[in-house]
């Protein structure tokens, strides 16, 4: 009987002992601390919404563009005029030396000069000297009359130049207010606008020799986590602000939906450093989506860029900073990412 029970004992503590090792290892571990999870945010705002700050924006933009090479034509025609008029001054007192001259000495004619030539030498002098005088008159009155020619075809010019500046301003003032319309539904005011972001430093992206912005498709691969493509000028635009410092997280191509994302024209910039966070920044994380926001807007005419939106506020280049609501999230409001939708 002692035998048995000194048999069970270390038998039952072996199975106590397995019991508690196996129990401590089923047990729940202590939850973790949740870090940030790279994704898309859910920006909210209506289809509708978007589509009509596109247009007011791209409108802006692409009037813009004409406005200012109307501009720098109306500069080179008035250079060219101005040139022009100078070289009239010069041929215009040479015909008037023709003139005096033939004033002076009545109305010499060929036949005349000829005539009163004494003898076969003087004759072909004065036939000599009479065809260099009709070939230097007859340049000097062409170019004359080439000059005022040319000095007209460049006033008529410098009209059409004007004319056509006051058509774009006309269409720049109009899609402002399509912008405020636009606006009215998610805005209630002024906005702020944001501190830092440094000067205008970003290296400008490709145009067209007018001025313009090229027409660019969703072509290049996008070497943000969110894959797909994007756009040339997206992706300019992107290593430049990475350049420039703002390195954090950043999401560009979004497939299926509207907007600029599934264009490859978009590019989402999350505050936090680990990925986009579904909270509103604060501290550090605040001042960094402040400073792109800035940078974003000191270099969209370099840049192409449409528009910028954080922290509830929206930035067109025809309206500046304006208040902005998305929705009450912090996706939705941008308090957790700044936003850049390009030409």
């Amino acid at each position: 009987m002692l035998r048995s029970r000194r048999v069970r004992h270390p038998l039952l503590a072996l199975l106590v002992a397995t019991a508690l090792l196996l129990g401590a290892g089923l047990a729940p571990a202590a939850p973790a601390a949740a870090a940030p999870t790279p994704g898309t945010p859910d920006e909210g705002g209506s289809k509708q919404l978007r589509e009509a700050l596109e247009a007011a924006a791209k409108g802006h933009i692409e009037a813009k563009a004409k406005l200012d090479n109307s501009k720098r034509r109306q500069v080179a025609l008035t250079g060219q005029l101005r040139e022009i008029e100078g070289r009239l001054v010069g041929l215009t007192a040479q015909a008037g030396e023709v003139a005096v001259q033939s004033y002076r000495l009545g109305r010499l004619t060929p036949v005349s000069m000829l005539l009163e030539s004494a003898d076969p030498q003087s004759f072909l002098k004065r036939a000599a000297e009479l065809e260099v005088m009709a070939q230097r008159d007859s340049a000097r009155l062409r170019d004359l009359n080439q000059a005022r020619a040319e000095a007209a075809r460049a006033k008529t010019a410098i009209d059409g130049e004007v004319r056509e500046q006051a058509k774009q301003l006309v269409a720049l003032a109009r899609k402002k207010r399509d912008a405020e319309i636009a606006l009215a539904k998610v805005s209630s005011g002024s906005g702020s606008g944001f501190r830092g972001g440094g000067s205008s430093s970003a290296r400008p992206a490709p145009r067209n020799p007018d001025g313009s912005w090229p027409s660019e498709s969703c072509s290049v691969d996008d070497p943000t986590p969110a894959d797909g493509c994007i756009t040339p000028r997206t992706l300019h635009m992107l290593q430049q602000a990475q350049a420039a410092g703002y390195k954090r997280y950043a999401s560009c191509h979004r497939s299926g939906g509207d907007g600029e994302h599934p264009k490859g024209r978009a590019c989402d910039f999350s505050a936090a450093a680990g990925g986009f966070e579904d909270v509103t920044a604060t501290g550090g994380d605040k001042a960094y989506g402040d400073s792109l926001a800035s940078w974003a807007k000191n270099n969209a005419g370099r840049l192409g860029i449409m528009y910028v939106i954080w922290y509830r506020q929206i930035w067109m280049p025809n309206t500046g900073w304006r208040a902005y609501s998305g929705g009450g999230s912090p996706a939705a409001d941008h308090t957790n990412h700044v936003h850049i939708s390009m030409y």
